[in-house]
């Protein structure tokens, strides 16, 4: 499969268009001398490259060194490495380099100059186009594009006799192409926001280019990356209180203060590239350039991010790069008439279980287009890195459908792989590491691929972190049984089993385990007594305590333990006592069967932040606790350290004692039984005192422990530990315990 993979790719070379930065219009070829009006633009660019520059390749051999098992899949890993040198030598080659390559939203789509606008569309399957929209009264005969060797067709429109543009800023434009199946309008591939018409389905292109004194001037800089990330997962359009769609404006004046309150250092912003199914959470995307427009407009969303920089906080985009929507009349699926233009043709272009379609990774030009929108986002909204959907499904053929992942190396590197496509994420990588060192790689890969977190120069797909997805499955397991069957060397190992030196961010939930059809954490732990119990004013219920307890000690251990970055999706910090339900129509089914709606209802697509805000009840002392846990990193810096020691998994006593960084965590998971003079072993001799307790009052606790209270040391092994100290561990607790004094000098 790879030597007909080679002699493929071989082929490939002699169909590479060299539109390079000196060349965009073609005008070398047709031995023109006028300058193309787009000239300006492209030397301003070529003095942009000058300041900014991606490092060649390595030699990628590293990897063996840091994971020896690897040698035995050398064919493989050599074979992905140099597909991506190749790339990289035939972009260097053609057009100029990566840096210059991921610059195509300065050719296509929209381009400005001083004399007019140029628009370009990769549309190779077409047989004619022109340019329609509301600047033309939509003739067809009016801007009739022309088509070069290479599938692009290309018009340019003088200003105005008055030197004003000559489309409009806000109107609506669309391609009219004659294609193999038929006249079809779409929205530019690269079109930069769109907007759906009161009663209308569809999306219309709308050009965007306000004037200068109208755009939006960011004020602040991007902060550094800090050393451990902890983010918090949000949706700007359910981010409001109440039934509606939650503006840009809004997030940012109403949530980024409460994010910065409780202590998170990054925003993960889902659903910002536009998609026409609201409820798709935004992974059916139908234009990827454009951020969406039910929030707000581009400059509304810079504002947001710059506000988030003023306070301090990352802002990470959940990007859609493993699929796109179906749509075919305001997405990329059909665009030139064919199935095969930005994706693979027949089944292998089409994920059967989302109903979406799949790139193709190997054409050149769909990695001009997802490597120019991943530096877009970066360049133009300042976004401070990527938090990068479905990967599994990208890395693998079978995209990690009915697979069940034993961590045998063979299922990682071999035929499934869909090469082409690990090779890309190598590139952008890549890309993302040399423009912007700062930026924040993050990949969703639940199949837990070696090499996945080591840098694409020794050889690795060179993401900084990956989603550590096993954990949140684990506690949905666990709290499907009886508190009797939870197993501690379990609970430990599944938050410990992620790969040396490859770091992870761990959550106990996101937005998955929050949507309609599935349960929370907090749903599963007390159920329907959520809506009748939370209220301080009336006696809790056994089931209540026992979830509010349980519900700190999971999200405590799993940040304790789970990896080096933590998060948390917006509302569970509080324990949000709903799921997601995003308003729907009744679906009729192919078969006659029809689906329920919820009479498009905006109910249960909001945040009730004011659950957690009201003192009075019982989400209070959550959210108090959420914020103490971050404080604790804040301060402590323990997911971040390299010491890491389970001294403790005590399946009789259901206790579990750790020590990270200066800090020792004691969980007692019994749900009845306390110990008094409970020994622990610690590392360090000395004096320790309380820095977290969530039996604390103020957490929703039962304050059974004395906070003035200080922890002396004793010498002598216990727990393979050099040192030990006597503690009281009430039931269902978690306690966190900091070194403050060494021994005491005679």
């Amino acid at each position: 499969m790879e030597d007909d993979k080679k002699v493929e790719d071989e082929a490939k070379k002699s169909d590479v268009p060299s539109l390079d930065a000196g060349n965009v219009d073609g005008t070398e070829a047709r031995g023109e001398e006028t300058p193309h009006p787009l000239d300006g633009t492209v030397s301003t660019a070529k003095k942009n490259a000058t300041q900014k520059s991606i490092p060649p390749p390595g030699n990628g051999k590293k990897i063996y060194e840091i994971d020896p098992l690897l040698v035995g899949f050398r064919d493989h890993l050599d074979y992905r490495y140099g597909q991506y040198k190749r790339l990289r030598e035939e972009i260097d080659k053609y057009e100029g380099g990566l840096e210059v390559f991921s610059r195509g939203y300065e050719k296509f789509g929209f381009t400005r100059s001083a004399e007019g606008i140029t628009y370009r569309e990769w549309a190779p399957g077409a047989k004619s186009a022109s340019l329609i929209g509301d600047f033309n009264n939509w003739n067809t005969n009016a801007d009739v594009m022309t088509q070069n060797e290479f599938g692009v067709w290309e018009i340019f429109l003088p200003n105005n006799a008055d030197g004003s543009p000559p489309i409009p800023h806000g109107s609506r434009v669309k391609i009219r192409m004659d294609t193999p199946s038929g006249i079809k309008d779409s929205i530019p591939a690269w079109i930069k926001f769109s907007v759906q018409a009161p009663g209308e389905i569809p999306y219309n292109g709308i050009y965007y280019d306000p004037p200068e004194e109208e755009k939006y001037v960011f004020q602040h800089s991007q902060p550094k990356r800090p050393k451990s990330l902890r983010i918090y997962e949000a949706h700007v359009g359910m981010s409001s209180t109440e039934p509606k769609i939650n503006t840009y404006a809004e997030f940012r004046d109403d949530v980024l203060p409460r994010i910065k309150r409780l202590g998170y250092n990054a925003v993960q912003l889902m659903a910002i590239q536009e998609h026409s199914y609201y409820a798709s959470f935004g992974y059916h995307v139908t234009n990827f350039f454009a951020p969406s427009s039910r929030c707000g407009t581009p400059d509304d969303l810079k504002s947001l991010i710059d506000r988030a920089h003023e306070l301090g906080i990352l802002v990470l985009m959940d990007i859609v790069h493993s699929h796109a929507s179906n749509n075919v009349l305001d997405g990329l699926n059909m665009f030139d008439g064919t199935d095969s233009h930005y994706f693979h043709s027949g089944s292998r272009g089409y994920h059967w279980m989302w109903d979406s379609r799949l790139f193709n990774y190997g054409s050149w030009e769909v990695l001009r287009y997802l490597l120019s929108n991943a530096r877009w986002w970066l360049e133009e909204y300042k976004f401070d890195g990527f938090r990068f959907d479905g990967v599994t499904s990208m890395m693998y053929t079978h995209h990690g459908l009915e697979v069940a992942f034993t961590g045998n190396y063979s299922e990682y590197f071999g035929l499934a792989t869909d090469v082409d496509a690990v090779t890309y994420l190598m590139l952008v990588n890549d890309l993302i590491r040399g423009l912007y060192p700062e930026a924040v790689s993050i990949g969703e890969d639940v199949s837990g691929m070696p090499t996945f977190c080591v840098s694409v120069q020794d050889g690795g797909v060179g993401f900084d972190y990956r989603l550590h997805m096993a954990i949140a499955d684990k506690w949905i397991e666990l709290l499907q049984k009886m508190d009797e069957e939870w197993q501690m060397g379990d609970i430990v190992h599944t938050l410990t089993n992620r790969r040396w030196r490859e770091k992870c961010v761990a959550y106990a939930e996101s937005h998955d385990q929050a949507l309609v059809g599935d349960k929370t954490i907090a749903f599963w732990l007390m159920d329907k007594d959520m809506y009748d119990f939370m209220a301080l004013d009336r006696p809790a219920t056994p089931r209540v305590d026992r979830g509010i307890a349980l519900h700190k000690m999971i999200r405590l251990i799993t940040m304790g333990l789970g990896g080096e970055g933590y998060l948390n999706f917006m509302g569970n910090e509080f324990g949000h006592p709903e799921w997601i339900d995003f308003p729907r129509g009744a679906q009729h089914l192919p078969n006659g069967k029809i689906v329920p709606g919820n009479n498009n209802s905006f109910d249960k697509c909001r945040r009730r932040f004011d659950l957690g805000d009201a003192n009075y009840l019982r989400y209070h002392g959550l959210q108090e606790f959420d914020q103490a846990m971050q404080h604790l990193e804040e301060t402590y810096c323990f997911m971040t350290s390299e010491h890491q020691y389970i001294s403790r998994k005590d399946e009789g006593d259901r206790v579990i004692v750790f020590e990270r960084g200066n800090l020792v965590f004691v969980f007692n998971f019994h749900w009845s039984k306390s110990y008094s003079d409970y020994r622990i072993g610690c590392l360090k001799p000395g004096k320790y005192k309380i820095v977290l307790d969530s039996d604390e009052k103020l957490f929703g606790g039962f304050n059974r422990i004395n906070h003035t209270a200080e922890y002396f040391t004793t010498d002598g092994w216990f727990d393979d530990r050099p040192h030990s100290f006597l503690l009281y561990a009430p039931c269902r607790t978690a306690v966190v315990y900091a070194l403050v004094a060494g021994p005491a000098k005679d």
